[in-house]
C-alpha cells in the first residue's frame, strides 16, 4: 500500500511530474475567478459505456420517470452519487462506510451494492474501462474490510502531514483503491467519485465544471499502461508510483486547460450559451441527436442551437448523418 511507512514523504518526483503539479497549482489559482461563469457549463452524461434511450435522460435524472432497467438505475444512481458528493464535500470524511454508501448509491438495487468483494481474484491486471486480466496479485477477500479501513485512515493522516502535498495524497488514494479492488463491480465509477471528492475537498474543483471521466475515456490506453506499471509490486510496497502520478496529473492539467479555454471562449462574440452548445457536443464523443443536444443545453433556445449547428457544419467540425442526427468530426471547441 502506498501510504505505509511514510512513503509519500520520501518520494522522489521526476521533473515532469513536478512541472505538472506547478501548472495545476497555477490553474487552481484562477478557478475562483471563473466559478460564476463556469456554473453554466454542462457535460453530456455518460458513464462506463452505459447508455439510456434518447429523450429519457433528463426526466430520469429529475425523477420524473422510473428506471426501466439496470442501466437506467445505474445512471440515475451515479448522478445521485455526484449530488451527494457536492452536498457533503465540506463536512464528510472518506471512510469505509462512506465508500459503501457511494457504491450502494451508484448500483441501485443490485445485490452487490454496498457489499465488499466476497471472492478472491488471484492475479488481476488493472485496466481502465475493461474487465481485468491476470497480471497482479490481488488482496484476498477476507482482508478487504481491514485494508480499506487502513487505507482511509492513512489517507486522512497524510492530509495533515505538512511534507505530503494533497495532490500526491489524492492520486495515491485512487491508485490504492483500484489495486485493492474492494467491490465486486463498479470499481472505475467509484474510483472516479473518490478522486472527485478528494480533489474538491482539497480545493481542486475543476471536476465540477469539466468531465474528468471524459478525459479518462479519451485516454484509456495511457491509463491502463500507468496502472500496469504502478501496480507491479504494490502489495509488497515496492511499486513505482511515478507512472500513475504522471498520468493522473496530466489528466487533471488537461481538464484545467479545457476549463480555461471554455471560459475564454465564453467571452467571445458567440457568448456563453454558444459555448454551452459547443462543449455539450464535445462531450458526446461522436454521434448525437438534436433532441439529445437540446436536453444537454437547458436554458438555451433552439435558435441558438440551430445557429451553432450551422456554424459547426460550415467549419466541418460536425457532419449531418440524418434527420436530426449528427457526428462530431473533431473537437467542436477548436472552432
Amino acid at each position: 500500500m502506498t501510504f505505509r511507512a511514510a512513503r509519500l514523504r520520501e518520494l522522489r518526483l521526476p521533473a515532469r511530474t513536478v512541472r505538472l503539479m506547478i501548472e495545476i497549482a497555477e490553474f487552481k489559482g484562477h478557478q475562483q475567478l471563473h466559478a460564476r461563469l463556469a456554473s453554466e457549463f454542462l457535460r453530456a452524461f455518460r458513464i462506463e459505456g452505459i447508455t439510456v434511450a434518447q429523450g429519457r435522460l433528463r426526466p430520469l435524472l429529475a425523477d420524473l420517470v422510473k428506471p426501466t432497467d439496470q442501466s437506467e438505475r445505474e445512471i440515475r444512481g451515479f448522478y445521485r452519487a455526484l449530488e451527494m458528493i457536492y452536498a457533503t464535500t465540506a463536512n464528510v470524511q472518506i471512510t469505509p462506510a462512506y465508500l459503501c454508501e457511494l457504491h450502494e448509491t451508484i448500483l441501485g438495487r443490485s445485490p452487490e451494492s454496498g457489499q465488499w468483494r466476497a471472492e478472491d481474484l488471484g492475479r488481476v491486471e488493472l485496466r481502465c474501462g475493461e474487465s481485468p486480466r491476470i497480471a497482479v496479485e490481488s488482496v484476498p477477500a477476507a482482508e478487504i474490510p481491514s485494508s480499506v479501513e487502513e487505507l482511509c485512515m492513512l489517507y486522512r493522516e497524510s492530509l495533515t502531514d505538512e511534507f505530503v502535498h494533497p495532490l500526491l495524497a489524492v492520486a495515491a488514494l485512487v491508485l490504492d483503491f483500484l489495486c485493492l479492488h474492494p467491490f465486486p463491480s463498479g470499481q472505475v465509477r467509484l474510483a472516479y467519485l473518490v478522486a472527485l471528492l478528494g480533489l474538491c475537498q482539497n480545493g481542486f474543483t475543476v471536476g465540477r465544471y469539466v468531465s474528468l471521466a471524459g478525459w479518462l475515456e479519451r485516454s484509456l490506453e495511457p491509463c491502463s499502461a500507468a496502472l500496469r506499471f504502478s501496480s507491479q509490486g504494490w502489495r509488497e510496497g515496492k511499486h513505482d508510483l511515478n507512472p500513475w502520478l504522471e498520468y493522473f496529473f496530466s489528466v487533471l492539467r488537461s481538464a484545467y486547460s479545457e476549463f480555461e479555454q471554455c471560459v475564454d471562449k465564453s467571452k467571445s462574440v458567440r457568448g456563453a450559451k454558444g459555448v454551452l452548445v459547443e462543449t455539450a457536443i464535445e462531450g458526446f464523443l461522436g454521434n448525437f441527436g438534436y433532441v439529445e443536444l437540446e436536453q444537454a443545453c437547458p436554458g438555451v433556445s433552439r435558435r441558438v442551437i440551430d445557429r451553432m449547428l450551422q456554424h459547426l457544419l460550415k467549419k466541418g467540425l460536425i457532419e449531418r448523418t440524418g434527420r436530426g442526427s449528427y457526428i462530431a468530426r473533431q473537437s467542436a471547441t477548436d472552432s
